[in-house]
C-alpha cells in the first residue's frame, strides 16, 4: 500500500517587493505547496515561510505594518518552523536600516548600512559568497560558490556568530546568516542558477522534516 507524502505549505510573503514568481517556481520545483500571503489569516497552516524581498524598507515596512504582516512574521519565526529571507527579506529581520532611517522588524540585533561609496552603488551582479556553517540549507554546494546580487544596503548584526556567509565588495560584508530556525541571505537564490536552487531544494526538504 502507498502511503502519501504530504507536500510541506511554504507561505511567500507577498508585500509588494519581491521575485514573488520566481521564487514560487522554484519551491513548486522541488514540492512545495507554495501559499502566496498577503493576509494575516493565511500563515497559521504553513510549515514554512519564505520573505522574499527587493525595493526600499521605508516602502516594504509600511506594507508590512499596515497588513499586520509585521507582527505575524515575528510570531511565524517564534513558533521555530523553518524560515528563509532573501535580500531585503533579510535587511528587514534587524532593527533598524540607514535607509529612510526606519525601524525594522528587530528579529536580529544590529542595523542595516549603505554600501561604501567607494564602489559602484547598487551592487549588481555575480560574487563568491564565503560559507562558513554546514546547516542543511547550504548542503552540496561548492566551496565559496557565486550567487548573484542587487543591493545598495547591507545586514550588520550585533553578533558575528550569527554571520555565516561573507562576500566582499570594497568591503566585507554579511551575506548569509543563520540564527536558530532563521537562514537569511543577501544574495537571490532565484537568480543564481543553478547554486540558487540547490538552496531552494535543500529548504523545501527542511520544510519537510517540519512535520514528520
Amino acid at each position: 500500500m502507498n502511503s502519501i507524502v504530504r507536500q510541506p505549505i511554504v507561505a511567500l510573503i507577498d508585500h509588494q517587493a519581491g521575485n514573488i514568481r520566481s521564487v514560487s517556481n522554484a519551491l513548486k520545483k522541488f514540492g512545495a505547496r507554495v501559499l502566496l500571503v498577503s493576509d494575516v489569516s493565511e500563515i497559521g497552516i504553513a510549515d514554512a515561510m519564505v520573505f522574499p524581498g527587493q525595493g526600499s524598507c521605508p516602502t516594504s515596512m509600511d506594507s508590512l505594518r499596515s497588513s499586520g504582516l509585521d507582527e505575524s512574521i515575528i510570531e511565524f519565526i517564534d513558533s521555530g518552523k523553518p524560515f528563509l529571507g532573501v535580500c531585503l527579506g533579510l535587511q528587514l529581520l534587524l532593527e533598524r536600516s540607514e535607509e529612510g532611517n526606519r525601524d525594522c522588524l528587530g528579529v536580529l540585533k544590529g542595523k542595516v548600512i549603505r554600501l561604501p561609496s567607494n564602489q559602484k552603488v547598487p551592487h549588481m551582479g555575480w560574487n563568491r559568497v564565503f560559507l562558513d556553517t554546514d546547516h542543511q540549507v547550504f548542503k552540496n554546494l561548492p566551496d565559496d560558490p557565486f550567487f548573484y546580487f542587487v543591493h545598495s544596503y547591507y545586514a550588520d548584526p550585533l553578533d558575528s556568530h550569527i554571520v555565516c556567509g561573507k562576500t566582499n565588495y570594497g568591503i566585507e560584508f554579511c551575506s548569509a546568516v543563520h540564527y536558530e530556525n532563521v537562514i537569511a541571505v543577501q544574495f537571490h537564490p532565484e537568480k543564481s542558477g543553478d547554486m540558487g536552487l540547490i538552496i531552494y531544494k535543500n529548504f523545501v526538504e527542511w520544510a519537510k522534516e517540519s512535520f514528520k
